[in-house]
This record gives structure tokens, sequence and C-alpha cells, in this order.
């Protein structure tokens, strides 16, 4: 991306948006930015991680003039742009959820973004047999501690370049190992809640951060995905963005199969004979439970 076009304006990137300020990085330099009163009449947002075009002004100000074309948009987390969304679990409070990690994977594939698989927190017990379940399922999968560093190399090695963002529940430790990787970044952290057992909100914002030649995203932690607003995709759809199935679609008895309980259905019979795990077959049936009677109208609206 060039930090000057054709016409003088300045080409760059959104690291954070707050308050109605946006702080865009180009040519090696932060601008803080206000938009043009057009994007509140259009009903656009600047999101992190946009591409935008702007005119700079004195004293490092600036004025957003336009989003460049987008390749994604993720609504929650609020970020664009991502060529990677590495998804963390850790080993206890929280436990993993394969609902959750398979819903995650399943917004990326579905935008374009390669889901990679963190098990954190080994220090505190075994999570060999979790990595082999989701590197079966055809991800990259990294088993991590964010307190003597395992795994911490390799996830530089897939930053390098790219535009990244961690997510998963809170308290599984994102800001954690990002910053035994980068201690320069001081992000907040917060105790799991023995009572709850999950972690306090310790992330208040999506905000980017240049590592390895890239960037990477620390976003704010949650628990429950709005499906509708965060993969708007036709359930017909939904059996492509489980890689796992891809051997199997076309084979099924019935060229209408759902995959959820047909007899002939080549998905669940091999499930039947173990060649794939139990839990991503659950996981795409409840997925498609609420999908399903979803409107197209109701998939665009908000």
């Amino acid at each position: 991306l060039q930090a000057v076009n054709k016409v003088g304006y300045m080409n760059g990137i959104l690291l954070k948006a707050i308050a109605g300020f946006y702080y865009v990085e180009a040519g090696g330099h932060i601008y803080e930015c206000k938009a043009r009163g057009i994007f509140r009449k259009n009903h656009e947002t600047p999101t992190v991680g946009d591409r935008l075009e702007f005119d700079e002004l004195e004293d490092g100000k600036g004025v957003v003039l336009k989003i460049l074309p987008r390749k994604n948009l993720l609504v929650r987390p609020p970020v664009a742009n991502l060529d990677q969304l590495f998804i963390v679990s850790s080993h206890n409070t929280p436990a993993p959820s394969t609902l959750l990690i398979d819903r995650l994977t399943a917004i990326a594939v579905n935008n374009n973004i390669e889901p990679i698989v963190i098990f954190n927190k080994v220090d505190l017990g075994e999570m060999s047999e979790w990595q082999s379940k989701y590197q079966k399922a055809g991800f990259k999968c990294i088993l991590t501690s964010g307190i003597n560093g395992d795994g911490c190399e390799e996830i530089k090695k897939f930053l390098s370049g790219k535009v990244s963002a961690f997510t998963g529940n809170s308290g599984v430790g994102k800001s954690s190992l990002l910053n035994f990787m980068f201690p320069e970044l001081e992000l907040k952290t917060a105790e799991v809640s023995d009572k709850l057992g999950r972690g306090r909100h310790t992330t208040r914002h999506v905000e980017l951060y240049s590592v390895c030649d890239g960037y990477v995203a620390d976003t704010p932690g949650f628990s429950s995905l709005d499906i509708e607003r965060t993969m708007p995709l036709k359930k017909e759809e939904l059996p492509f963005v489980f890689p796992d199935f891809s051997d199997y679609l076309g084979e099924c008895k019935f060229t209408s199969c759902t995959h959820t309980v047909e007899k002939g259905c080549a998905v669940l019979e091999a499930v039947q004979r173990g060649e794939f795990e139990l839990s991503r077959i659950e996981s795409y049936k409840a997925i498609y439970s609420e999908i399903k009677d979803i409107k197209e109208w109701e998939k665009h609206k908000g």
C-alpha cells in the first residue's frame, strides 16, 4: 500500500478508533484524523484494519476521505481486512468449548480468513488431544503458554507480514500471550474469577499493533456470537465452511442432504466410521439449527 496516492492524498491503515478520532498509520507515522460528515450521512464507520484515504493537515492531523475496498469485515470483534484469526482456548477456567471454536473457525473460513487454533495454558495440563482433534479437522493448531513461552516462536512465524487478530473467551490468556511475545505492548490482563470461571474484560476496544512486519489485534473477549450478524450465510453454504466435510460433499444419497439426520448421508456415515470428530458434527448441527430459519432480509439488518 503506497503512503501517498497519485492525487496527493495519503493512504494508511486504521490502528484504533476512540471517541470519533481515527489513528491512521502511513509511512511510519501515526496521524490523528477526524472523519468527513459524509460517513455519518451514509451510515459508514471506519473500522480497525481498514485501509483509508486521508488528507494530511498540519501537526500530524488529518481528515479521513474514503474507506478503500475491504476484503472482509467482522462485526464481532469489529475488525477489517484480516488475513488470520487466532482462536484461543485454555486448559481450564474457562475450559475449551468446541461449539465456540467451531463457530469461530466457520466465521473465519466464510470470510476468507485463515483460522489458527491455539490451546493456551499448557503449563497447567496436557492438551495434545485437543490439538490432534483440530489438526484432524484440517486446521493449524498450536499449544502455548504465556507463562513459559511454549509455542510463541511458532506464533511469531505465522504473524510475519500478516494482519491477524486474537480472539476467544475472556480469561483464556490472549493478552498474556501477546505480552510474552511482545512485552513492549504492555497489554492489561486480569485474573480469572474463581466464582464465575471466566476473566474480566481487560481489552475495551480493538487496536492493531505493529509486530513482525505485520499487524496484530488484541480484541475484547466474548462468550457468545450473534450468528445472524457475524456469519450471514445460507444454510446450504454451511457445509462448505467446515473443511473436514469436503471429502464427503457430493457423495450423499440425496442432493438436498442437510447432513443432520438423513439416511445415506456420507458425512454422518463417516462420523459413524470414526473418520472425523463427533464434536464437529454436533457443532455443525447446532449452527445449522440456529441459521436454518433465518430469512434473507434478517441476515442483513442491523
